[in-house]
């Protein structure tokens, strides 16, 4: 199902900003460009949770962990400096245009993450 989600962010968001960039990119560039590294960033999350494994689980770890910073950064400077931001990017406002799901799915990344790197070691698999 995390999979699956971020899949679907992926690909909102990667339309998005396409969308974003060929047609209005000079009205909010950094807007649009931080709606592109959202969906880089969800790819690389999607891909790194779907291979599993301890080198998919590193992969996703480094991702959402770039998520999470990424939501927190540019919710809090969307907040703090709305004029640097003239359209919203999926993480402005803490990912408010997308029912906050931008905000709660790195946590819940990183729980399961978590979750998977303790099951693997308790079955003392070194993937």
């Amino acid at each position: 199902m995390l999979v699956a989600l971020y899949g679907v962010f992926a690909l909102a968001a990667g339309a998005r900003a396409t969308v974003q960039l060929a047609t209005r990119f000079d009205e909010a560039p950094l807007a649009y460009l931080l709606s592109a590294l959202a969906a880089v960033v969800y790819l690389v999350a999607t891909v790194g949770l779907a291979r599993g494994g301890r080198g998919g689980r590193r992969t996703a770890l480094a991702a959402v962990s770039v998520e999470l910073a990424g939501v927190l950064v540019v919710g809090t400077l969307s907040l703090l400096d709305p004029v640097a931001f003239p359209d919203a990017t999926v993480w402005s406002n803490y990912g408010q245009g997308y029912g906050f799901i931008p905000l709660a799915l790195p946590v819940l990344g990183l729980l399961w993450l978590r979750h998977q790197s303790q099951v693997a070691a308790d079955r003392g698999d070194p993937r």
